[in-house]
């Protein structure tokens, strides 16, 4: 069986035990399961506080001193097929794997990482030198790295989910009388109020929607909240909003998935995302989505075949996706929602992607040793 070790540098900073970083780090478990639902036998080494070594449903997880000590003893030991990073920004560390294990595939995977400063590319080159993949939620998301040559045009290049969700769909009325919200429609916000979400421009969208959908309300829920006193002053500007837009805040994850069951349309204003771990609970539940026209939001709404996309911004665009969708028949756009993340974004589908990944990695680098192993001698010269 295909063995891999899913591998992540990132140390926590709260210094929490391996059980606990399992529990609060959730993707790191769910992309792990989503590997081994694919068929394929699964490490996961992760930086930590404490060493130690746990077992959970069929998934083998080694924490590592955060200063890597005992990686390559451990590599060794466990002899994977495939090394499987997450993120790009770990360059030290990534060449020294190709070290320990010269002859193992390594796939990048992308968490929404940025171009490093011009004065650290030499470094992040380095590193990427020595990776056979990266994957990114939307291909398109590679070309920055592309066009600096931090990414070989020679490297693989694979359109991943960075994760998938154990949200379900459910009885909506039921689940209204559990969140006690309402609207028709209920418009469900999940994401900071920051100026990369843009709340503020999904507000004026709102007002203006409001003037066709005398019934619609917004439920937001958000962490990190700069722009919250902006948000405030939005609302106050609309007459209309003022008792329409409900600020819950912080919420449980358990009362996320009620309120997605809850509602009727998910908008986010993002301008980037690396993939967009809400949109993917949103389709999980079968809430349809009105989210911004991004490369990772395409990617996950099949080009908007699913709910609807909106530029960056455009708040007449917005008003007109949430009047359009209001409209058509809540129960089949929730259905289509729900087999399309079945199909794509399950743990089932993002297993697939994951091992073919995997597989065609494993094929290029056999190619690779096989073409460096048959090249001709070179002549020699004598003098």
């Amino acid at each position: 069986m295909l063995h891999v070790a899913q591998v992540n540098f990132h140390c926590d900073p709260e210094r929490r035990q391996p059980a606990e970083l399992l529990d609060a780090w959730p993707t790191l478990v769910d992309v792990a399961e989503a590997a081994a639902v694919g068929g394929v036998r699964v490490s996961v080494i992760q930086a930590c506080w404490r060493r130690a070594h746990l077992s959970r449903n069929g998934v083998s997880y080694h924490f590592i001193p955060c200063d890597g000590a005992g990686l390559g003893d451990l590599i060794a030991h466990i002899r994977p097929d495939v090394l499987h990073v997450q993120g790009l920004g770990f360059p030290r560390e990534v060449f020294s794997l190709a070290k320990a294990a010269p002859h193992t595939p390594i796939l990048l995977q992308d968490h929404a990482n940025r171009l490093p400063r011009i004065w650290q590319r030499p470094l992040w080159r380095r590193g990427l030198s020595v990776v056979s993949g990266v994957s990114f939620c939307a291909r398109e998301q590679a070309q920055p790295f592309l066009t600096v040559k931090l990414i070989s045009t020679h490297t693989a290049i694979y359109e991943i989910p960075e994760s998938t969700s154990r949200f379900t769909p459910g009885d909506q009325a039921a689940a209204r009388r559990a969140t006690q919200i309402f609207g028709a429609p209920a418009v469900l916000w999940v994401g900071h109020l920051n100026d990369n979400k843009d709340p503020l421009s999904v507000l004026d969208g709102l007002a203006e929607a409001a003037r066709h959908l005398p019934d619609l309300h917004l439920w937001c829920c958000f962490g990190v909240a700069p722009l919250l006193p902006r948000v405030h002053a939005r609302i106050e500007r609309y007459p209309r909003l003022e008792d329409r837009v409900h600020l819950l805040g912080r919420v449980r994850h358990e009362t996320i998935e009620q309120l997605m069951r809850a509602a009727d349309l998910f908008v986010l204003g993002s301008h980037r995302e690396g993939s967009g771990y809400s949109v993917m609970e949103a389709l999980a539940c079968g809430l349809p989505p009105v989210i911004t026209d991004i490369p990772s939001f395409r990617v996950l709404t099949a080009g908007g075949a699913i709910g609807s996309l909106w530029p960056r911004g455009d708040t007449q665009r917005l008003s007109q996706a949430l009047v359009s969708l209001a409209s058509q028949p809540q129960a089949v756009l929730r259905t289509a929602a729900r087999a399309h993340f079945e199909r794509e974004l399950s743990f089932e589908a993002v297993g697939r992607k994951l091992v073919a990944a995997y597989q065609d990695l494993i094929g290029r680098k056999q190619t690779e040793r096989s073409r460096a192993t048959s090249a001709p001698a070179l002549p020699v010269n004598h003098v």
